[in-house]
């Protein structure tokens, strides 16, 4: 491997770690593609060749999987999970969810053993400083 798709894969590494800490908050593709020094078509076409997935996939399949632990291990309501990981519309999370998981937020909660933390344990589970600092912006 070369310096320079050394170089590249740790500007992508840095990107998509932003986006691990920052799931639940609005991302923008001009922000992460600040943190990887590129411009933002290069960031995209860059994200995918690095990763197998668009930056706007990955950040919906990361929220989902935290979704999961919310559904089985809490007691939040499927909205107040939805809200939590950063999905600002019911519909388009449960359709997410489906599409990644194969069965809708409710059916997995079902299915799913229940191990019930009470909210507040879990809302500071979801804390942005639980997982370093959090950048901000719109629309990913």
């Amino acid at each position: 491997m070369s310096r320079a798709e050394e170089d590249s894969n740790r500007r992508m590494l840095r990107a998509r770690d932003a986006m691990d800490r920052a799931y639940g908050e609005q991302l923008d593709i001009p922000a992460l593609a600040r943190i990887a020094l590129v411009s933002e078509a290069h960031f995209i076409r860059t994200f995918r060749a690095t990763f197998g997935e668009t930056p706007h996939r990955y950040l919906q399949r990361r929220r989902v999987e935290r979704a999961t632990f919310l559904l089985r291990d809490t007691a939040l309501s499927v909205t107040e999970v939805c809200l939590a990981v950063g999905f600002s519309s019911l519909g388009t999370f449960s359709r997410t969810f489906r599409e990644v998981m194969g069965e809708s937020p409710s059916a997995y909660r079902r299915r799913a053993p229940v191990v019930v933390l009470p909210s507040c344990v879990a809302m500071a589970w979801l804390r942005s400083s639980s997982f370093g600092e959090a950048g901000t912006g719109s629309g990913l």
